[in-house]
């Protein structure tokens, strides 16, 4: 490698053989010939590197990823910030991971806009790195060439420094943090050319010092409940959904990079691996663009066309026409007995070949065609395959009746069309192409020829119709066939990837309905052969009773006397159905009876809920546990009452996917799918919190920081030990390290009122069982009890203050005069309003040397009245009396309904016909939308309550179009 530097600097830089910066190092399937080729063995075939500069490249290479591990653990120690201590300042964590230290760099601070024009420096300063962590000379790379004769001023590239500091000052809602791009960067496992935190932040559109914090954030095992709600003045306060999209990309990245590396190791031991390969391979920034790259050195590939012309010894003529066309003979290459080089004809196809291949690996010129693309139209199509139209099922031909002809730009086109077109092309139903117009050719051969590739000396007319052809060829046979991938795998992509955050959207909504809390309900499964399956369960959950009534086999007036006597003894006045096979004749039964008064002096309403998944849920492993005595049948309608008595604490007990709020969810990534789904359900859980004394293994098992080994250790202790009695007895539970403590412990409640209840009876217990008890006779198990006992109930318990902020929270309380005890009272509501209005909330803040971000949340955790629930904010079940029929309906009909899904081409309503109508996306216009109502995502999700009007009725096709007036 010493030598590389020299050989840079005296060659030109329109030199094709050191100037392959491309991160395409590769064709595409329909390059490759029908028929095997073998060389023979007696061709010349292309001169390899001297065995010594071998030795360098492999010696410089192979402890990278050793060495780039152990700074991982250095840096991290150095550098991150250390969130697992609770005694620490919020605000001097925050200024720990975002000020500049000065010991990284002696360069000069210089402007943020300044470093985001250059943002090739950072493959330089990575390069530099690799140099430094593999012990190699201080010479520059040669990989440096494309990037510097682009800069303006060569003066400002420091090899042999640190990256220089780019400080941002600008003003935030946290106040005024130190934004560090130069700061960002983040010591990998696996080094590339690019810099992970500009990409992330280029692929989220996230600002880089976030992105920065947050790549700390996750390696120090943070949970995204934990940084959205403790780390805001961190992550600029983003909210989860964005967080989620971070995580995901920044997974993207790594998996990318392992990969590449993995591949870079397998061609170093196979020797194939030359300098423009492995730099080809560190600039790849997807896996797509991993494949393209290393596919033709994959094991049993039989090469590109452009290999067989070099081991045919045309490698050289190919660089003489670019380079001194007036020295070149071709005829000296043919060769009469060789295959490939038998005359004139077949030695220019084999320098086409090559020329072709340079042209399509290099990365100005790739980025060339990109720009012209951008700015042209260019269209997906897709057309009834051929095939389908005679041998397909009809059924399945008319549910894409509307892309049997369809084309539109790729700019407009909607997620939902691409991946129903895309299903169907998986069907055979459909055959899709992407359009790129003849002008964007015509223009990038133009360009090609006369700029790009234009030979510094004299070109002769058949070499420069050699060059044009080349030219042509490479975009017919190589670069089109690559931008149609890269076009419908970056579409298909975002359509998975919003597909997947909309059906989280949906399931956040769905888990945070408000809760029917304080009633018995009876919960029905409605049936025909087999009956209806009725459950009665009390307001605090528990099974009641349960039965079997046969309500359409002409018994319905006998079992209306069973219904009725059920309803009085236990005092039920809601009915609770779910929407699966019978739901409607079941709906009709009850609204009949409740009109004719038959339950008075009940006054009984009903409401249906989506009984998705309770039928798998009544066969698990978790029902069996929880209700073992009872009939599979009869627990799913256990499940359905308890839906809407709890819909968070009985939702997840079921596997996500299985709920359906979603679209397309079986065409997408099943990994990502269900990552996002747990993740979702984890912030729902958590945001809501649980009271751990009370509530079920499975709901613990989805608190931040949890699983189901801490979960059941969780609830062992408890049955051994008792109640817990305040947060820090967590650090008592086996597997519950500090990291676990620090992000479960500010989502879990403890009941106040109970607490003191069972610390007054276990003093008197304690008491009476030592005067009984023989000395010694209790050992270790009296200890605990009594150090147990001996602990105090903390009223911040209840809040949802972090243990790590309790010290600011009680320096803010004797501020304001106030007591721990008198939280959520009027009182302190006042005494908090009067010292805020004085100093101002980032006044009160600087004071208590905290950040406005955790002071606000002191606040909320002292003035939200005991036992607050964020659901209340959110929709609760639509009870109703009556029913309408489908055929009742007319245009121009103002009906109330509820939403049941929500898709990016409209929202469903269940209007209460059994048929939802669909509000079409336009219709749902931002002024329609409550604004004092807080919603977590903008539009309308599972569970809102909708005034919506009748704009069409189809009857044969059971398809209602509604017109949103308002939410209610």
């Amino acid at each position: 490698m010493s030598s590389l530097p020299r050989r840079v600097k005296s060659e030109p830089k329109e030199e094709p053989s050191e100037e392959l910066p491309s991160f395409l190092n590769s064709t595409s399937e329909s390059e490759e010939e029908e028929e095997e080729w073998e060389p023979k063995s007696k061709i010349a075939r292309r001169p390899r590197l001297p065995k010594k500069t071998e030795e360098k490249t492999k010696k410089a290479a192979a402890p990278r990823s050793t060495v780039a591990r152990k700074m991982v653990k250095k840096v991290a120690i150095k550098e991150e910030m250390d969130v697992s201590l609770p005694v620490a300042p919020v605000e001097d964590n925050k200024m720990q991971l975002l000020k500049p230290k000065e010991e990284n760099g002696g360069t000069k601070p210089k402007s943020l806009n300044r470093m985001l024009e250059v943002p090739k420096k950072m493959e330089i300063n990575s390069f530099q790195r690799k140099k430094q962590n593999s012990l190699v000379s201080d010479e520059k790379p040669s990989t440096s060439v494309p990037v510097v004769k682009q800069e303006k001023c060569d003066e400002e590239f420091a090899f042999d420094e640190q990256p220089s500091k780019k400080i941002k000052l600008d003003a935030c809602p946290e106040g005024k943090p130190v934004k560090n791009l130069g700061g960002n960067k983040i010591k990998e496992e696996f080094e590339m050319n690019w810099d992970i935190v500009q990409a992330l932040s280029e692929i989220t559109n996230v600002e880089p010092w976030v992105c920065a914090n947050l790549i700390r954030l996750f390696q120090e095992e943070n949970t995204i409940p934990f940084i959205a709600r403790y780390r805001k003045e961190l992550i600029n306060n983003l909210e989860a959904d964005a967080l989620r999209e971070v995580q995901h990309a920044l997974e993207e990245l790594r998996t990318v990079a392992k990969k590449t590396h993995a591949m870079i190791q397998k061609l170093k031991k196979e020797g194939k691996l030359s300098s423009c390969l492995l730099k080809g391979l560190l600039n790849c920034r997807t896996l797509e663009e991993l494949d393209h790259v290393s596919s033709p050195y994959k094991t049993g590939s039989k090469g590109t066309k452009a290999q067989r012309a070099k081991q045919l010894g045309l490698e050289p003529a190919a660089l003489s026409l670019l380079q001194n066309p007036v020295e070149l003979n071709l005829f000296s290459y043919i060769r009469p007995n060789t295959k490939g080089l038998a005359n004139i004809q077949e030695v220019e196809a084999g320098v086409q070949h090559i020329l072709a291949d340079i042209f399509a690996k290099d990365k100005d010129t790739l980025d060339f065609i990109r720009k012209i693309c951008q700015k042209r139209y260019i269209s997906i199509q897709s057309t009834l395959a051929k095939v389908s139209s005679k041998n397909g099922n009809e059924k399945d031909i008319d549910k894409f009746q509307l892309y049997h002809e369809f084309s539109c730009n790729i700019k407009n086109i909607q997620h939902h069309q691409i991946l129903a077109i895309n299903r169907g092309e998986n069907l055979k139903i459909l055959t899709v192409k992407v359009n790129i117009p003849d002008g964007v050719k015509n223009e990038f051969c133009w360009w090609c020829v006369n700029e790009r590739w234009r030979p510094k000396q004299f070109l002769k007319p058949e070499f420069l119709r050699l060059l044009r052809s080349s030219v042509e060829d490479a975009y017919k046979r190589l670069i089109y066939p690559l931008l149609c991938r890269e076009f419908r795998s970056k579409l298909t992509s975002d359509a998975e990837k919003e597909s997947v955050m909309m059906f989280g959207r949906n399931l956040r909504q769905l888990l945070l309905t408000s809760p029917v809390r304080g009633r018995a309900l009876m919960g029905v499964d409605p049936g025909y052969k087999h009956g209806c399956k009725l459950a009665i369960i009390s307001p605090t959950s528990q099974i009641l009773h349960t039965d079997v009534v046969y309500l359409h086999s002409g018994q319905g007036f006998r079992e209306a006397e069973k219904i009725k006597q059920l309803l009085l003894q236990y005092n039920c006045s809601t009915v609770v159905i779910g929407n699966g096979t019978a739901c409607r004749e079941t709906e009709a039964y009850f609204a009949d009876l409740i009109m004719k008064k038959y339950f008075a002096p009940l006054d009984v309403v009903y409401c249906i809920v989506s009984e998705a998944g309770a039928s798998i849920y009544s066969v698990s492993p978790e029902a069996c546990k929880e209700m073992p005595d009872l009939d599979p049948n009869l627990r799913s309608a256990v499940s359905i009452a308890r839906r809407v008595q709890d819909p968070l604490a009985e939702l997840v007990k079921i596997e996500p996917k299985h709920i359906g709020v979603g679209m397309y969810q079986h065409d997408v990534s099943q990994t990502l799918l269900k990552a996002t789904l747990d993740s979702v359900v984890e912030e729902c859980v958590s945001f809501v919190g649980v009271d751990i004394n009370i509530c079920s293994e499975i709901l613990l098992r989805h608190i931040a920081g949890l699983n189901t080994n801490r979960a059941k250790n969780i609830i062992e202790w408890r049955e051994k030990n008792g109640p817990f009695i305040n947060r820090e007895q967590l650090k008592e539970v086996k597997g519950l390290g500090p990291k676990t403590f620090q992000q479960c412990a500010g989502f879990i409640r403890f009941n106040q009122e109970y607490i003191k209840t069972f610390c007054s009876n276990k003093k008197n217990e304690l008491g009476s069982r030592a005067l009984l008890t023989k000395a010694g006779a209790l050992g270790k198990k009296k200890s605990k009890v009594t150090s147990c006992a001996s602990q105090q109930p903390n009223p911040l318990d209840q809040t949802c203050i972090h243990p790590e902020s309790y010290h600011i929270a009680m320096r803010f309380l004797s501020l304001i005069g106030g007591n721990a005890n008198d939280l959520g009272k009027s009182d302190m509501q006042q005494k908090v309003n009067a010292v805020i209005q004085k100093e101002g909330l980032e006044g009160t803040a600087k004071r208590l040397n905290t950040t406005v971000h955790t002071l606000q949340l002191i606040i909320d955790g002292l003035t939200q009245p005991e036992g607050y629930d964020i659901r209340t904010d959110f929709d609760k079940p639509d009870f109703k009396r009556s029913i309408v029929c489908f055929e009742d309906l007319s245009v121009g009909a103002v009906l109330t309904g509820k939403v049941e899904n929500a898709t990016p081409f409209g929202v469903f309503v269940d209007i209460g016909v059994g048929k939802a109508g669909l509000i079409p996306v336009r219709s749902i216009t931002e002024a329609k939308l409550s604004k004092v109502k807080k919603r977590r995502s903008l539009g309308l999700g599972p569970g809102e309550r909708v005034e919506v009007k009748v704009l069409n009725v189809d009857i044969p096709r059971l398809r209602i179009t509604l017109d949103l007036i308002r939410v209610l």
